[in-house]
């Protein structure tokens, strides 16, 4: 007689084996920053992803300080261009740092392979890094993130 040794199916308690991945209920749609950039983005729209995010990442992931540190970033990324006078220069500026603002996208995937944001926050920031195409875009998106992390804190409360 053999004896099979294997966990049953699942694992037990405890176990190493990760939990299936929550469906993503996040609508990222209507999340625009460019030309056609909707008028309640940074009120109406701003809060259902806030809400969105943190009804999803109740407990273990999506807390504040990690949320922060993508928010940070942005801000970042922005100052650099706001110093410098003009358009063109800001433009100029812009197509140097661009490689480094879209390696956010890793850095969201990485945060939510660790388990400190979930799937819906790492999609809704790379929808928002992938639209980033000039200054004025990047603009956008911090001031989004920004909406959503105001957000997110009433809804802490």
């Amino acid at each position: 007689m053999t004896y099979d040794r294997r966990p049953p199916s699942g694992g037990p308690r405890g176990s190493d084996r990760p939990a299936p991945a929550p469906a993503v209920s996040i609508d990222t749609a209507p999340v625009k920053l460019g030309a056609d950039m909707p008028e309640l983005l940074f009120a109406d729209i701003a809060q259902d992803a806030a809400r969105t995010i943190a009804a999803a990442g109740a407990g273990k992931t999506n807390k504040s300080s990690q949320l922060r540190k993508f928010y940070d970033e942005l801000v970042m990324w922005h100052d650099k261009l706001a110093f410098e006078k003009t358009a063109d220069a800001r433009a100029a500026k812009y197509r140097e740092l661009a490689p480094f603002i879209k390696m956010m996208n890793a850095k969201a995937a990485y945060a939510k392979g660790r388990g400190h944001v979930d799937q819906n926050f790492e999609q809704l920031f790379s929808h928002l890094i992938r639209q980033i195409a000039c200054p004025a875009t990047l603009k956008n998106a911090k001031l989004f993130m920004e909406a959503v992390l105001g957000f997110l804190k009433a809804e802490e409360k």
